[in-house]
């Protein structure tokens, strides 16, 4: 098991250096390169390096809230 967990912590990890990587160089250097510059085609248009994340916040609020809603009312059944 703990090969398995030091596997996935490892994909973990690298999955989120490249998001991270990605995001970084789409919102940082991306502005300074010319628009005519062939590296733009591999990025979407920059709206939307700020509705992605709004909308994967506000979705996972959302899961948050209905889990945290779920677990109140398991433990408030049990209690009674």
């Amino acid at each position: 098991m703990e090969l398995a967990d030091r596997t996935i912590g490892l994909l973990l990890t690298v999955t989120s250096l490249s998001i991270f990587t990605y995001y970084t160089f789409w919102v940082i250097i991306l502005p300074l390169v010319d628009t005519d510059h062939f590296v733009h085609k591999y990025f979407l248009p920059q709206e939307y390096a700020i509705l992605i994340p709004v909308f994967v916040g506000m979705a996972l609020i959302c899961l948050l809230s209905m889990f945290t809603g779920y677990v109140m009312l398991q433990s408030k059944n049990k209690k009674a």
